[in-house]
């Protein structure tokens, strides 16, 4: 009996190790209580005129990221030419649409939106 309990156990933990390892390749899925809403992710081409960007401050950054928010978009990071008239940035939000009410209330030009939900690493 003693040997039949040490191979279950140890059938049980390996187990729990590989169902762990796997674990952390999936999604966490909604529960039936939460809604179901993805969140698409969207990379967004600007356009500035010289110096435009000269007044970017944190109380603006926050401005910016309370009319993201209250049409369900996330900043989440920028990228600029050294000349500071071209951004790339990285947004989160529901669909095309949130992505440009957010640039719109915002006062924020918009040339390009294209949707990017692949990611490729270096390694």
């Amino acid at each position: 009996m003693t040997r039949y309990l040490m191979k279950l156990l140890i059938a049980l933990t390996a187990t729990l190790f590989v169902a762990q390892t796997f674990a952390g390749d999936m999604q966490p899925q909604p529960s039936a209580t939460q809604p179901k809403t993805a969140v698409h992710r969207y990379l967004i081409e600007r356009t500035f005129p010289p110096d435009a960007l000269k007044g970017l401050d944190a109380d603006t950054k926050k401005k910016v990221n309370s009319n993201n928010a209250s049409v369900g978009v996330r900043w989440v990071e920028s990228y600029a030419n050294a000349a500071k008239t071209k951004t790339f940035c990285v947004y989160e939000g529901p669909n095309e649409a949130a992505i440009r009410k957010a640039a719109e209330l915002n006062g924020l030009p918009v040339d390009s939106v294209t949707e990017v939900p692949v990611t490729l690493l270096p390694k």
